[in-house]
């Protein structure tokens, strides 16, 4: 079954699938400009790594967040501490290493960094570590001559931050050309509306490329079975949204749920 939402799937945004749907994502992304980019330029995978604290929040569904091990404790004899106070068992908070994937368009010749793709993760904008960490690297590409496309499928939280941008959109993508910064494109978008296509810069001398996201997420959907992992008979994840909005999405998957179906 193809994904019943004309745009972004706001299920994807479940902290279970989130994860898995970014790097599925930003494949699917790369792979799509490849073939118009070259031969000038190539698209590299990049990804960054902090710590942070223990989320059990943010790390489900993250099972390479955290690497646990076994340790074989020798017996104790009953007699050695009958005596004594036992031990209470206590969990200790652990910092977490985080990994999060972006992408560099570079220029073949000579490997400069062209323009970098970000799409926005849950930690990028919940206030913490994981936002000081990507505003500090935003400012320094904002600082350069490199382009910036920053992509926000994601309602929760507060969006990067902007001048003029409409609050009301659930989504947007902001394009930066260096060129004309601090001016940037913003395309937003809501909820019942498809992802709009966008423009990729690239040196002056070429051609911007036009970025169709909508098929290259519905390719990750079905690629990824989350037809059939999704449970469209709850409701979708938070934040809370309009009551005219909540009517569209009950109408919308009427017919999913009158079948009983609980992917």
């Amino acid at each position: 079954m193809p994904s019943p939402f004309p745009g972004m799937n706001p299920y994807l945004e479940l902290p279970a699938l989130w994860h898995e749907f970014h790097n599925r994502l930003i494949v699917a992304i790369s792979d799509s400009l490849t073939p118009h980019l070259q031969p000038k330029y190539y698209v590299a995978v990049e990804s960054r790594t902090y710590l942070d604290d223990d989320n059990p929040e943010l790390l489900v569904g993250i099972p390479d967040a955290i690497v646990l091990t076994t340790s074989t404790k020798a017996s104790v004899e009953p007699t050695a501490i009958a005596t004594q106070t036992r031990p209470k068992q206590i969990r200790l908070p652990m910092p977490i290493e985080i990994k999060e994937r972006y992408l560099e368009v570079r220029e073949v010749e000579t490997h400069t960094v062209i323009t970098v793709i970000e799409v926005l993760s849950p930690k990028n904008k919940r206030k913490g570590d994981g936002r000081t960490a990507y505003e500090r690297k935003r400012h320094r590409v904002l600082g350069s001559s490199s382009h910036l496309v920053e992509i926000d499928l994601l309602r929760e939280n507060t969006p990067m931050p902007m001048i003029g941008a409409d609050e009301t959109s659930d989504y947007r993508i902001v394009v930066s050309r260096a060129s004309d910064r601090p001016i940037a494109d913003l395309y937003a978008f809501r909820l019942r509306e498809s992802i709009p296509n966008f423009l990729l810069p690239l040196k002056p001398d070429d051609s911007e490329l036009a970025v169709e996201l909508q098929p290259i997420l519905l390719g990750v959907y079905n690629r990824g079975s989350y037809d059939f992992r999704i449970n469209y008979q709850k409701p979708i994840p938070p934040p809370k949204i309009a009551e005219a909005d909540q009517q569209w999405v009950d109408d919308l998957l009427a017919p999913i749920r009158g079948e009983g179906h609980s992917f």
